[in-house]
């Protein structure tokens, strides 16, 4: 009986410092999911060695591509793009963004996790940009090569050597805490915002896509909130575009409009063409909405 009791109340220690532990160090729910965003674009091996180095640590990684045609360099462009893409992701998707004129320099690696989803990349300020905070929910510097592809990573690739690899570890169920040291925020930059009085709004065109579509920084809210129900102008470039239309197709084909496209900023745009070509429109470009008074 002695025998039996001795065990019986080893057993029940074991098992409270399982459950120590284990409430130190929770199970992580795994989607096994894994974004892949980069301005490396396709005609290159680039995005082919990271997907390789990923699927190398387990085949059953699922990949997404957000896009591989980020303008080269631009982290205000991959910051957008992302935006809009994440938000329709599960919880615990692992995202991997490699824009990094910065590679090979003293900025940092590092991965991180906010609002449900982690994220693994170059601190130069898009992370700031794309969560609109520079003080995520944890954060830390990737200091720790067991987890890198190889402990001398090259100068100009870091997508494959360290980056690929940690985004890999994450979504097999490592912890933060594992793959790098806590810091407390992420380099800052931040979005350009809209100027807006009683008279009208003036932003910025921010993202052109592939359609020529020009996207500005006027958010929906910003614009009716200013206009209660007044007509309006658009000035852009050279050209003015009255009004404001529903969907491409309210003004005949190769005419100009503003709408509001899918992300709920306030686009200039061509029916059937190309306003960025057509209307001489580029990044930066100055968007002037103005109110017109009731006659």
């Amino acid at each position: 009986m002695r025998k039996a009791g001795a065990a019986s109340r080893l057993l029940r220690a074991l098992f409270r410092s399982s459950l120590r532990i284990l409430l130190a160090h929770p199970p992580r729910i795994v989607s096994q999911l894994l974004t892949l965003t980069t301005d490396f674009g396709t005609h290159d091996a680039y995005v082919a060695a990271m997907k390789g180095v990923i699927l190398s640590l387990s085949p059953a990684l699922r990949l997404i591509d957000v896009t591989h045609e980020i303008s080269p360099q631009d982290v205000m462009e991959a910051a957008f793009v992302l935006r809009e893409a994440i938000q329709y992701f599960p919880s615990e998707t692992v995202h991997l963004v490699v824009v990094d004129p910065g590679v090979g320099t003293d900025r940092r690696a590092v991965a991180l996790r906010h609002h449900g989803h982690w994220f693994v990349g170059p601190d130069n300020g898009l992370f700031a940009l794309l969560l609109e905070t520079t003080t995520p929910e944890a954060l830390v510097v990737l200091d720790r090569p067991a987890f890198w592809r190889t402990p001398a990573p090259s100068d100009t690739f870091h997508g494959r050597d360290i980056f690929a690899p940690v985004a890999a570890h994450l979504a097999l169920g490592r912890r933060l805490d594992e793959v790098g040291s806590p810091r407390e925020s992420l380099k800052p930059l931040h979005w350009a915002l809209p100027i807006a009085d009683e008279q009208g709004v003036q932003g910025w065109v921010v993202h052109i896509d592939r359609f020529g579509n020009c996207i500005t920084n006027l958010p929906r809210e910003t614009l009716e909130d200013k206009r209660r129900g007044r007509a309006l102008k658009g000035y852009v470039g050279t050209s003015v575009i009255g009004g404001l239309q529903a969907t491409y197709g309210a003004v005949a084909g190769g005419e100009p409009l503003l709408l509001f496209g899918s992300s709920g900023f306030l686009e200039v745009a061509v029916n059937g063409g190309n306003a960025s070509a057509l209307l001489d429109i580029r990044k930066g470009t100055p968007v002037n909405v103005v109110f017109n008074e009731p006659s």
